[in-house]
């Protein structure tokens, strides 16, 4: 039955959920067979595949919607998917957060021998001293530099709070009807989204080669590029978003009363920047 005469919307028979399986299966199948030593072009394909299935997919959902198939319920339905998938994203950084606290506030200190892990020092690592930011006992990479608060970081801060407003902005503009308004404030999101990333790449190399900080610095290296590359990952995929976004609204999608896709992506959005707020606090400005 069709969703606007007010019943449960059935979506025609898709080929999309198994095409997207498939480059799942390539793509992870892929990267395990290049840790292998094996060749790029089986998770390179199947990169291609996932990226055929969520234009193809999600542009039968635009189509969709633009048809006026979605009634309120669908609508409602939309919205439950993306708050629990919010959730789960929360959840996904909290677990690194929180291997970022035991390890200050646990592991390195009981290596130290504080508490009652005296042995522990003494046996495993006697001259070991229970210090943060540490690479770990030995030495591990070598020395290294810390990255401070005060430079691209707070820059980057400003950035991500500054398109929050802007994504907002474009939010009102849209309520109120105003088409160039929206156009404009969604693309100096997108704009301020891309700088961001520009930034932090410019960071990375700076801390690659000036600071020989690495992924394999011991732990303080491996979470600060694990909480700051996935939340990377997570701006650009925003940012993605936010871009396809533009290109609807310049194409006269969304109305006031229908645009939950707009929504979703600004939901997103200011999640990434809430996540950057976190990482900002402990990870560059509480080292």
């Amino acid at each position: 039955m069709s969703a606007s005469k007010g019943g449960y919307y059935l979506p025609e028979p898709s080929y999309w959920p198994i095409v997207g399986s498939v480059g799942l299966f390539l793509t992870v199948g892929g990267i395990a067979h290049l840790l292998h030593g094996g060749t790029p072009l089986v998770s390179m394909a199947g990169a291609v595949v996932l990226l055929v299935m969520l234009f193809g997919w999600f542009g039968t959902v635009i189509r969709e919607s633009e048809q006026g198939l979605y009634n309120d319920q669908v609508d409602m339905s939309f919205r439950m998917g993306m708050g629990w998938f919010i959730f789960s994203e929360v959840m996904f950084f909290a677990a690194f957060f929180g291997t970022l606290f035991y390890a200050r506030v646990y592991s390195v200190p009981w290596l130290g021998g504080a508490g009652n892990n005296l042995m522990t020092n003494e046996l495993l690592y006697p001259a070991f001293e229970a210090m943060w930011p540490t690479n770990g006992p030995g030495e591990v990479g070598g020395t290294y530099r810390v990255m401070g608060a005060w430079g691209i970081p707070a820059i980057n801060t400003m950035i991500l709070l500054s398109s929050g407003v802007t994504v907002t902005l474009a939010h009102w503009a849209l309520k109120k009807e105003q088409r160039t308004g929206l156009v404009l404030w969604l693309a100096a999101t997108v704009a301020l989204g891309f700088l961001f990333l520009g930034l932090q790449a410019y960071e990375y190399m700076h801390a690659y080669s000036e600071y020989n900080l690495k992924l394999n610095t011991g732990i303080y290296g491996t979470t600060f590029f694990m909480l700051t590359g996935f939340h990377g990952l997570h701006v650009t995929l925003g940012a993605t978003m936010l871009l396809v976004i533009l290109l609807r609204s310049i194409k006269g999608h969304f109305t006031p009363n229908h645009h939950f896709a707009f929504e979703a992506v600004a939901w997103y959005w200011h999640f990434v920047d809430v996540v950057w707020l976190g990482l900002f606090v402990f990870v560059y400005w509480l080292i």
